[in-house]
């Protein structure tokens, strides 16, 4: 956060924020994203704490919705925002202050994740939906009735006939949002920023010509404060988490149903172990999370601790790292890849997301620019994929000024100035790989491919020049000769290249597979179908059905591959004439392979990080994962639920950390070595 240097920047920076609040809460459009208003919020409430004497009656600090929204329905109970802590340090201190205000210990926590979306009640009566009720102010909100029919999620009818308000988020899936996106864009051709934004402009639209569908977790149920039945009393006073087993049963969806339920942790500890576990699985969730919420789970306890003016005592959200922010794009670069694809990438105003700083983002093909109405100047909406890839998701069209300008869209290969094939989405030079043939040549001599010593780029590019190849199968035809007429090219360099050139004739199928770069596939795909079909012949004679029984190689994939195959013949023959290995050490076919149950790694998804050690110390990462896959284990780049193994060498980092907060098994690499020893 940064803090006002005076009263005037003070003042600019309330006037910003309620600015930005109140677009926020109106349709979902803002100047700011969420880490950035989080950040001036803290920031003016620092200057706050220093000049008391200097608090504006606008200043959004203390509000529900930084008291940006009015809403015309009143509440039968104020529908209050959270308070927010930043870290482990944080949210102690908040767990004691919240001990020290009820003069006890808290032994239950509902821990539960902290959903993107906007919170409403909806109102049942004799269990008929009858009502939706936007936050507004905290005291009152917005009618949005009109949305009832279009929420998966909130049912028309509960299971029993009772008189209840039930209170939640309202959000757009990945799903959801891709299908708004679609629609928005076959209507007036833009698109939405974000899921939340969607969300936010849906539930309040009522004269579109096309209906978005939306999703709704319940987080609280709420009896009508005159209410004596014996229900209402029940539900005054169950713990939270049972309250929500109620929920679920009346055909309520709550988070239960989701990779990251609700828990009931019994200490700081605990709870903090959850947060981990949240946290990691985020980035795998359908739907958009932004922190984690953290409430004593008795009715005792939450009574005992009370209220303030706009947040509950007894309840905080640990916010979590933005993973999406908005910059600008202020360029388009074309490039031609080593199998003649032509990629757009997106060049950025530098911006920090999740811990780094981001100056290129991907973008798909030119249909994908057109699809989502981008401009140069235009301010983006950037995430990351997977947590690794950042990506340009969609423009914050209400931002824009009159000043941006269409993007160029390349009418001739960037690299070699021939034809374009712009037959599918993904253009392609209609030279293909011989447009960039140093690149396809350079990728196949890599050391996780043939790995051919002594052959440096710059000799590449001398063959290349001196005709004497023009793929690298040509690399095996090369006579000594031919190399000592080479510039720069003694008895001694020459008689290196040609034993190197030897010695990845012997490289295993899946190596000399890879080396072909077949779009579609990489390292582990390519030693996975090298173990499958056992020699490239077989792989060769291979349909797409064939193909598709490879693990994951799907139904849109596996036509590519074999069109690849049939593509690369001519190189494929060359190799087969030189005399390169084309099978598989150890696999004389898919259904000759060694029982995976006997495999130490059988049905294990395992990831290593940091520095190897021991017997494994030479290995490169790709010979790890190569190690793994012939352990009969599934070789796997980053930490989620799903993995079996951290394998953790010196300097392991927040990989090892991640592992740990999801109860991962971690060896060292002696003790790895030791599990796969004979493999």
């Amino acid at each position: 956060m940064t803090v006002p240097a005076d009263h005037a920047a003070y003042a600019e920076a309330v006037q910003l924020a309620v600015d930005a609040a109140a677009a926020y809460y109106a349709d979902g459009t803002s100047t700011l994203d969420d880490d950035a208003y989080d950040r001036l919020v803290r920031g003016i409430a620092a200057y706050e704490d220093d000049h008391p004497g200097e608090v504006l009656p606008d200043s959004p600090t203390g509000k529900v919705a930084g008291g940006a929204v009015v809403g015309d329905v009143p509440h039968l109970v104020p529908m209050l925002s959270l308070d927010n802590v930043f870290g482990p340090e944080q949210l102690a201190e908040w767990a004691a202050s919240v001990e020290r205000r009820i003069g006890r210990p808290v032994t239950e926590w509902s821990v539960e994740p902290k959903l993107d979306g906007l919170a409403i009640a909806a109102r049942y009566r004799r269990g008929r939906l009858v009502q939706l009720i936007t936050r507004g102010d905290g005291t009152a909100g917005e009618d949005v009735s009109h949305a009832i029919g279009t929420i998966v999620g909130l049912p028309a009818r509960l299971t029993d006939p009772v008189t209840v308000e039930l209170r939640g988020e309202v959000m757009m899936t990945a799903a959801q949002f891709e299908q708004a996106c679609a629609k928005r864009q076959a209507h007036d051709g833009t698109t939405f920023a974000n899921p939340r934004s969607a969300a936010a402009g849906t539930l309040r639209a009522q004269d579109r010509p096309y209906v978005c569908e939306l999703t709704f977790f319940g987080y609280a149920a709420l009896p009508t404060p005159d209410d004596t039945t014996e229900l209402a009393t029940r539900l005054r006073e169950l713990p939270h988490s049972q309250v929500m087993e109620w929920v679920a049963g009346q055909g309520v969806q709550t988070t239960a149903v989701t990779a990251v339920a609700g828990i009931v942790a019994h200490t700081v500890e605990e709870v903090q172990e959850r947060v981990g576990q949240i946290a990691a699985a985020r980035p795998e969730l359908p739907f958009g999370i932004d922190g984690i919420v953290v409430k004593c789970d008795l009715a005792a306890d939450q009574a005992d601790a009370g209220f303030s003016s706009r947040a509950p005592r007894w309840a905080t959200a640990y916010k979590l790292p933005a993973t999406e922010k908005i910059t600008k794009l202020l360029a388009v670069e074309w490039n031609t890849g080593r199998t003649g694809i032509i990629a757009p990438r997106a060049v950025l105003e530098p911006v920090e997301l999740d811990g780094s700083i981001v100056t290129y983002a991907t973008l798909h093909n030119a249909a994908d620019i057109a699809r989502r109405g981008l401009m140069l100047g235009d301010s983006v909406v950037v995430y990351k994929a997977g947590d690794v890839i950042p990506r340009v998701e969609a423009p914050v069209v209400h931002l824009r000024t009159g000043d941006e300008t269409p993007i160029a869209i390349p009418d001739v290969c960037p690299s070699c100035g021939d034809a374009i094939d712009a037959s599918q989405e993904r253009w392609r030079c209609v030279r293909g790989r011989a447009c960039r043939a140093i690149a396809s040549i350079q990728y196949a001599a890599g050391r996780d491919q043939l790995d051919i010593e002594t052959l440096a780029d710059t000799r590449i590019q001398q063959l290349l020049d001196a005709g004497l190849i023009t793929d690298f199968a040509d690399l095996f035809f090369l006579t000594r000769e031919q190399i000592l007429g080479l510039e720069r090219m003694g008895e001694v360099s020459t008689d290196k290249l040609l034993a190197a050139l030897e010695q990845a004739k012997t490289r295993p199928l899946s190596r000399v597979f890879c080396a072909l770069g077949v779009r579609g596939t990489g390292r582990s795909m390519s030693r996975r179908i090298a173990r499958h079909f056992a020699s490239m012949d077989a792989i060769r004679a291979a349909d797409a059905e064939a193909i598709q029984q490879v693990d994951g190689i799907g139904p849109e994939k596996s036509p590519v591959i074999v069109a690849e195959l049939a593509e690369l013949a001519p190189l494929i023959d060359k190799l087969v004439q030189a005399g390169v290995n084309m099978t598989e050490p150890g696999v004389t076919a898919a259904t000759e392979e060694e029982p995976s149950q006997a495999l130490p790694l059988s049905g294990m998804s395992v990831v290593v990080t940091g520095a190897m050690s021991g017997k494994l110390e030479s290995l490169s990462r790709n010979e790890m994962n190569e190690l793994i896959e012939r352990a009969g284990g599934k070789a796997s780049s980053s930490v989620s639920a799903k993995t079996s193994l951290l394998v953790a060498g010196e300097k392991a980092g927040s990989k090892r950390a991640k592992a740990e907060s999801l109860g991962v098994r971690i060896v060292s690499p002696e003790e790895f070595a030791e599990l796969v020893a004979g493999v």
